[in-house]
């Protein structure tokens, strides 16, 4: 066979029981786990920054980026439920297309999962900044070199924010058990947080906020006299396409379903259950957010619920909720990094990567060294990189994804239509291709830039795997031995 034709099997999928995670996790864990992930640096910023691209249209930005997501939501509850393992989009494509295919989802997987992980840490290191002051830290340990100071000195380090990479790398490394149940209370204080802000900002409500709702249009465009890779994108696509970095999160549901008592049931349940509830939030959100203040002022804010509290006169509600995004952003880093974990873990047991990184701790049930690693790279990342440098490849990475697992449904709708699924996606073949399409449309909606940059980092990868994994893989070895 060869090596563009290598399959696993899906009654294998989930490799050898003796490098097996535990199943500590219930449905009620996996929900949280995807709320965490969901609800974080999205809706706490980037309603501000879709707002400036389409005005109160981000509305629709919103619902666009959430029904192309749900579409891919629906089709991940319908294979991790029949492909009950760790990997997710990437066991998904090693079962469906094969391993070339699955190496190139991971290592988009890796992309996303990684420069979140960093992203966040930078965003809640913006909103930490202030007590490390107060605690004696000098201003060029709280920002990378990329900032220049006044004097014309530059930072040295984000240490805050390599601080929370590694404190949530060893949160995880204790054992998933423990740090779900820790995600699941740092949740509640977010929603908390968040119904706050939607209490106060209701009295001050005015619908003439919505008008005009479309001032940039529909289709993303540049903007008016501006051209060249990095010209800015404006249009309510334009924002559906950056939007879309605060809805994705679900998945990281998935690679836990290897580690959840009961996959067959729970994994539907989490996935499914994260995605509507955190729309329902987001389109709440936004509309309070919009009615309350317009548009085109508070989404000049890095921090624009604040904002909106402190332009109302809430100024210790505003504070509070400041409070609430730096408790609980943790969570959303916490979820990308389990899933980044999972991810490195299962291409390691494939062969794919170096086998000494499967290796699970007896104790914890959790692969400590990958943990680890996992927060070494988000902390480098997160340390010396801008929060622009490190995010603008976190859509294209995971869009990449969301086409590979809308295509594996496809293919093994096709190819295996009589075997038993748990869940089955409903009107699957409007659905899957729904998802593949509108990531596409999405995908041609980011800036030039990013493509390219999306481009260049999977030629690294496509390097990677023909030096090392084509060679080196389970599957590979199993036919030489065969040989």
């Amino acid at each position: 066979m060869s090596f563009w034709n290598r399959r696993k099997a899906i009654d294998t999928a989930a490799g050898d029981p003796a490098h097996a995670l535990k199943k500590t996790l219930s449905w009620y864990h996996l929900i949280a786990l995807g709320v965490g992930a969901i609800v974080g640096t999205g809706i706490y910023t980037l309603t501000g920054v879709g707002a400036g691209l389409a005005g109160p249209g981000v509305m629709l930005s919103f619902l666009i980026a959430g029904a192309v997501c749900a579409c891919a939501a629906l089709c991940y509850a319908e294979l991790s439920t029949m492909i009950p393992a760790s990997g997710s989009a990437y066991t998904y494509s090693y079962v469906a297309m094969g391993e070339p295919v699955a190496w190139f989802v991971g290592w988009s997987l890796i992309l996303e999962y990684t420069l979140v992980c960093a992203a966040v840490a930078v965003g809640w290191s913006a909103h930490a900044t202030g007590l490390f002051r107060m605690a004696g830290f000098p201003e060029f340990l709280l920002a990378g070199p990329h900032v220049e100071f006044a004097d014309g000195t530059h930072g040295l380090v984000n240490l805050p924010a390599v601080i929370i990479s590694f404190a949530v790398a060893g949160l995880l490394a204790l054992g998933t058990k423990e740090s779900a149940t820790v995600n699941m209370v740092l949740v509640v204080i977010k929603i908390a947080a968040l119904a706050l802000f939607v209490v106060l900002c209701l009295p001050a409500f005015d619908a003439g906020h919505f008008t005009p709702f479309m001032p940039q249009g529909f289709a993303a465009h540049t903007v008016a006299g501006a051209a060249g890779p990095d010209a800015i994108k404006v249009g309510v696509m334009a924002a559906a396409s950056l939007i879309f970095f605060a809805f994705y999160g679900f998945d990281a549901v998935s690679t836990a379903a290897e580690e959840t008592k009961n996959p067959k049931r729970d994994l539907t349940i989490g996935i499914v259950g994260s995605m509507l509830i955190c729309t329902l939030i987001y389109m709440l959100v936004a509309a309070v957010a919009i009615g309350a203040s317009r548009a085109e002022v508070f989404s000049k804010s890095e921090a624009p619920l604040v904002f909106i509290l402190e332009t109302l006169q809430h100024p210790k509600m505003a504070q509070l909720v400041a409070l609430a995004a730096v408790v609980a952003l943790p969570t959303v880093i916490l979820a990308f990094m389990y899933g980044q974990s999972r991810i490195f873990f299962v291409m390691a047991r494939d062969g794919l990567l170096p086998p000494a990184l499967s290796r699970v701790n007896a104790k914890t049930g959790t692969p400590v060294l990958m943990t680890l690693l996992t927060g070494a790279l988000s902390a480098l990342l997160s340390g010396l990189l801008s929060l622009k440098d490190i995010a603008e490849l976190a859509n294209a990475g995971t869009l990449a994804a969301f086409i590979a697992v809308g295509l594996s449904v496809i293919v093994l709708r096709v190819r295996d239509p009589s075997r038993p699924r748990v869940f089955a996606t409903p009107l699957w073949q409007l659905v899957a291709p729904g998802a593949i399409l509108g990531c596409l449309y999405l995908f041609y909606s980011l800036p030039a830039k990013t493509q390219r940059y999306f481009l260049y980092a999977h030629l690294i990868g496509a390097a990677v795997y023909f030096l090392y994994g084509v060679r080196r893989s389970a599957l590979a070895r199993a036919e030489a031995g065969k040989g």
